[in-house]
Formats: structure tokens, sequence, C-alpha cells
């Protein structure tokens, strides 16, 4: 049996199909801050198992032999909204170390590339890490609180330093989305959409479909660390744009950068995880746009794996 935190979200419910198709028996525990009561009955109907509350629910059940986590929130503005988004985060997190430790389960969690602001890419993960805002200690702390569990009680897990994931499915996210996502659907409904700076600055665009397979390489390997999911390759949002409007209307307004400690560029070296895990992101971004905005066209639940 293996549980996947935050299954009703956008990853996670990625997640929970492929986990269904491969025949696994899956539950799927959301609280519902972000995630969607709809995507989680269309899962159940496919045959997940729904165990509604916070992460830490997962210590309930009597059988379980992986967990996923992705049941924190995964948006910066979030944590500057809500700082008591962290503690709540930790100590989930400790819980599911807990458990891991009792019951010697796979735990597999996502954490950041935000980790790397400060960094010039292609980011590593050797690099110097200094948070400077909540949600990026959140994730480090995770990662931190990881290598004692491994250090003291031999724990082993691994940390997916997930880069700009995008993909069908994130519509309950909302202004919290990738800005992928937010893009596209300023673009359908006809709106201007706000670029801040000059749109100069970078993100390593990631499907959800690879991230989904680079979940499947981490939980059948018996590794322990962090590792970059991403693709090595680096777009600017003018760029972005530029896809985008080959398919669809897409005006932009630039303003001034209202954000302390933006992150100007990221980009993963893909190495380590090649390496280890044998995983290698696959699907063209282009290609992957073409499709989330036919999917987004459509207005109907589609999961991208």
């Amino acid at each position: 049996m293996i549980a996947v935190t935050g299954g009703a979200g956008f990853i996670g419910s990625n997640i929970v199909v492929e986990l269904l198709r491969r025949g696994e028996e899956v539950i799927l525990v959301d609280d519902f801050s972000t995630g969607s009561r709809e995507v989680a009955r269309r899962l159940e109907e496919m045959g997940a198992i729904l165990l509604e509350g916070s992460s830490s629910r997962v210590a309930e059940l009597d059988r379980v032999d992986a967990v996923l986590h992705l049941g924190m929130p995964s948006s910066s503005p979030m944590y500057r909204e809500d700082p008591g988004l962290v503690g709540s985060a930790l100590g989930e997190f400790i819980v599911l170390m807990e458990l891991a430790r009792r019951r010697g389960i796979r735990l597999i969690y996502a954490s950041t590339s935000s980790i790397y602001n400060g960094n010039d890419p292609p980011h590593r993960e050797d690099m110097p890490v200094i948070p400077t805002d909540l949600y990026t200690e959140a994730r480090y702390f995770m990662e931190r609180m990881a290598e004692v569990y491994h250090s003291l009680h031999g724990v082993r897990s691994i940390g997916l330093r997930l880069f700009s994931v995008y993909g069908p499915n994130e519509r309950p996210k909302g202004r919290y989305a990738n800005v992928v996502s937010q893009m596209i659907w300023a673009g359908l409904e006809g709106r201007r959409f706000v670029v801040f700076g000059d749109g100069s600055q970078t993100r390593d665009f990631i499907h959800v479909r690879d991230v989904v397979r680079a979940f499947m390489a981490a939980l059948e390997s018996d590794a322990h660390g962090v590792f970059n999911v991403g693709t090595g390759r680096e777009t600017s949002f003018r760029d972005l744009a530029s896809m985008i409007s080959e398919k669809l209307p897409l005006s932009l307004e630039f303003v001034e950068n209202p954000i302390r400690n933006y992150v100007l560029r990221t980009c993963a070296d893909t190495s380590l995880a090649e390496e280890v895990l044998g995983f290698r992101a696959t699907v063209d971004l282009r290609r992957g746009i073409e499709e989330l905005i036919e999917a987004y066209r459509r207005e109907e639940i589609v999961f991208g794996v």
C-alpha cells in the first residue's frame, strides 16, 4: 500500500493515477486546502482510497509500505501570507520521518529548486543553500531533518528538488499555479498577463508527466539523498509567452518587480538524477504547452500521465 499526501493536488493526483495504473493500492491523503474534491472523487472512482486530513494522518494507517509526500503548500506567496504554514509543514514531516523510522517504510518527498536562490545555474545538489524566505526554509528543513534521521536511525529517504512543474490539472491552485498555466489562462480569457521586470527571468520548465516518472524512479531506488528534477534547459518568460502566442492570442504587461529575493534564473544540473535514479526528462516544452492548451480548452479534468 502506498500513501500519497497531497494526492488531490496538481502533482499528487497525477502520481496517484500512475500508481493505480501500475496496480498499486493507493491511499490518497489530502486536507483540501489547495487540492480538489472533484479530482479526489475521480480518483476514488479509479480505485484510490481517500483519507481526508493532514499528512500526519498517514500514521493512523495499519499498513503502509511507502509514502510519497506532496502534502505541503508549494507556493512561496502562501507562506508570506500565512507564516504558520511553516510550523504545520515541519510538524507533519517529522511525523512521517518517525513513521519511516518505526516501520521501515520508504519515504519520497517533494523539495524545491527555490533552494538554489543566490546560486548561478546550472544548479547542482552540492551548492550552498541560504534560505531567503519561509517557503525555502520549510523545504530545506525537510532535507536537513531527513539527513538527521539517516545519521541517527539509518532512515533512507529521497528528496526531489522539483524545478518549474507545469501540466494539466492545476486549475485549483488558482493564482499560485505555475506561470505556464497562468499565461495560458490569461490568453484563453482575453486578459493581459502581468510579468515582473522585463521578462528575461528564466525557469527550467518540466512537465508533470516527467515529474511522475521521477517519483516512480525514486520509489524503485534504494538510494538516499536529494536529487534535481528538471530538464537542464532554461526558458525566459518572454520566450515562453512567444510559444504560447503561437497557439492563442496573448498580451503581456510589464511592471516593476515588487518581490524581494526574487528568483531570476533556474536551470537544473540533471547528472546526479540520471546517474543514480536513471531519470531523464523527455517531454518537449513546446509539445507540453500545446497539450496543456487543449486540456484547458476542454475545461475538464485531464491527467498528465
